[in-house]
């Protein structure tokens, strides 16, 4: 299978998948992840006061989920909450899961809040464990205490990216299977 076929196959599915996933999106309410993924993207468009309100939706239905208290925190920065930024990360924090994006999120997102109020020491040590858990949040420049929050990257892309590409792959090798 060429190139080609590879990427009309991801084109056809697609748009077969992705309408499907959306029609049922009414339905999807009581689900703490669609909200988190409505709050990613209202906070990706700058509006980040309904971004809010949405990852509290996520929160209410499932307080447990370190990537929406980690984008909680981002949130919170954005808006210049920045005490309760720290309380969003350090909340995250305490999560018992195994996922390193989120930590490596609420460390930066911490580091922006710490930074705010002036507490650089601190800021440096949440973006050093950022970086260590992953190499691509470079930390910010420390010499300005009044610099602009750092721009929100938005985990989801990270989450589900793995996910899209193993789907990619089942369905390729079906109907690869189905040729033989």
């Amino acid at each position: 299978m060429n190139f080609n076929k590879i990427l009309g196959v991801i084109f056809i599915i697609s748009g077969l998948v992705l309408p499907v996933m959306a029609a049922g999106e009414g339905n999807q309410t009581g689900n703490p992840y669609y909200w988190y993924d409505k709050a990613v993207d209202l906070a990706n468009e700058g509006k980040y006061q309904e971004a809010l309100q949405a990852n509290e939706r996520a929160l209410a239905i499932n307080e447990s989920i370190p990537l929406a208290q980690a984008n909680k925190a981002g949130i919170l920065v954005q808006l210049g909450k920045y005490d309760e930024a720290i309380i969003a990360a350090d909340k995250a924090l305490a999560i018992k899961a195994n996922t390193t994006i989120a930590f490596a999120v609420a460390y930066s997102n911490k580091g922006d809040a710490l930074r705010h109020l002036g507490r650089i020491d601190e800021a440096k040590v949440a973006f050093a464990k950022a970086y260590e858990l992953d190499t691509s949040l470079v930390p910010p420049d420390l010499s300005s205490v009044t610099a602009s929050p750092t721009p929100a990257k938005s985990p989801l892309v990270w989450f589900a990216a793995p996910a899209a590409i193993a789907l990619v792959s089942l369905i390729c090798g079906l109907l690869y299977r189905g040729r033989k």
